[in-house]
């Protein structure tokens, strides 16, 4: 069977996607450790058979013993884990983009479940869920006390059927409920449009799609641009993307580099460590690039902006992404079920591991939230010298040149629509805009 690296969260059908790869062979053990090893087993086989013969209630066999492994793996970190046959077909399906669930990625903190990102235009993000959002109880029930695998089954369920979720935000006083939806999720890994004459790359997972999508789009975009040279550069938009295949992010970061380390990885054994490297060639010609984060990127996004970042190929604005620098490989197993199992780290090119610590903006921006109309703010109006009755007409331009400015004033106004609906976007295709009017570099 084959395997799958991956670079994010994995959360089974809920949509959570890690770093991971495929293993290689076990190492031999010396003598003295595998007694040991035996005389645990055996300890194991004890407790298990008198669990069997003397629990107060029959128990499944099969189910012991599951949850014995599932236990043996979460007690690792928190993306190792047994993958039953049901949940690594799932999981199968969320690296081929299409998946049933709420469309949320999550991971455990503190006992609870914690919202790493809403993925977009998915049940979970129309409802109104936010990176950092605790989910407390589902339909009424602690998820307290469970493993990440059994709270994500909680929120299984057949498509069209409703669910609850209670939910904990910062800075909301009390718990709150929010009902969803379950839905059938198909992911389109990423989406190009223009604002402006910026082009505007939304990438939202990494799956086996995500290159396809950027590159199509961008050739789109550029046709009706009549070309590069009429585009002010590119914003990459990673914002509350949890992550996905390696491989992607890995061809995704080498689309914009001409050379030079995208990523490392090293486990246990150094001599097992991985260098990934950028081939010549660059979408869009050195064109400048703006990434976007926040706390909500994680992993494979992760690698694409820290490796942007140290090559000083793109501007990074935004909030501290998530900080996963872990790398899972997903192993099959008997009767197609798998493992998850963390097998190394991975580093920037500037050698820095973002395990915990995240990929820090090289422009701290957040975004506001958003206001209720009875806080919109009405502001005072100024009046310009052409308002005033009898001011003096500009007797220096033409019909042309006039109707030039008014059309660069009405684009500007445009833009600046954008901050309200998004202050970071904006700002990022703001700095474009800057970069652009200082001219070509000599």
């Amino acid at each position: 069977m084959k395997k799958i690296v991956l670079a994010a969260f994995l959360g089974g059908a809920l949509g959570i996607f890690s770093a991971v790869k495929l293993a290689g062979p076990v190492l031999a053990e010396n003598n003295t450790d595998k007694a040991d090893v035996y005389e645990q087993l055996d300890l194991f086989g004890d407790i298990f058979d008198r669990i069997r013969s003397e629990y107060v209630e029959e128990v499944d066999a099969k189910e012991l013993i599951e949850a014995a492994i599932n236990g043996m793996l979460t007690s690792l970190d928190p993306h190792s884990g047994y993958l039953p046959p049901v949940d690594a077909e799932k999981m199968r399906e969320q690296t081929r983009g299409e998946f049933g669930g709420l469309g949320i990625e999550v991971t455990q903190e503190e006992g609870f479940v914690k919202v790493v990102s809403p993925i977009d235009g998915t049940p979970a993000d129309e409802a109104g869920m936010e990176a950092g959002d605790f989910i407390t109880h589902v339909d009424g029930e602690s998820v307290l006390g469970l493993t990440l695998n059994e709270a994500v089954e909680r929120m299984r369920g057949p498509v069209g059927s409703e669910i609850i979720i209670t939910v904990v935000r910062e800075g909301e006083d009390e718990p709150f409920d929010v009902t969803i939806i379950r839905d059938f999720i198909k992911l389109t890994a990423a989406r190009v449009r223009t604002e402006g004459k910026s082009v505007v790359v939304r990438v939202t997972t990494f799956n086996d799609n995500t290159f396809d999508n950027i590159k199509d789009g961008l050739d789109k975009e550029l046709e009706k641009a009549d070309g590069l040279e009429n585009i002010n550069g590119v914003v990459i938009d990673l914002r509350n993307n949890p992550g996905g295949l390696l491989s992607q992010a890995i061809r995704v970061s080498d689309a914009f580099l001409e050379k030079g380390e995208i990523v490392s990885t090293r486990g246990r054994n150094p001599e097992e460590g991985d260098r990934y490297n950028a081939t010549p060639g660059d979408l869009i010609d050195g064109k400048p690039i703006v990434v976007l984060i926040n706390g909500g990127s994680a992993s494979a996004s992760e690698i694409v902006a820290a490796a942007l970042k140290d090559h000083r190929r793109g501007i990074v604005v935004g909030t501290k992404s998530f900080g996963k620098g872990s790398v899972q490989t997903v192993m099959p197993l008997r009767k197609q079920s798998a493992m998850r199992l963390t097998t190394a780290r991975y580093y920037s090119p500037s050698g820095r591991s973002i395990q915990n610590l995240g990929v820090t903006p090289d422009i701290i921006v957040e975004q506001p939230r958003r206001r209720t109309s009875t806080e919109e703010e009405t502001g005072f109006q100024f009046r310009s010298e052409a308002d005033l009755r009898g001011s003096l007409s500009n007797d220096s331009l033409s019909e042309d040149e006039i109707q030039q400015i008014e059309e660069d004033r009405a684009k500007a106004e445009e833009s600046a629509k954008l901050r309200n609906a998004d202050y970071q976007l904006a700002y990022a295709i703001d700095i474009l805009t800057g970069l652009n009017a200082l001219g070509p570099k000599n």
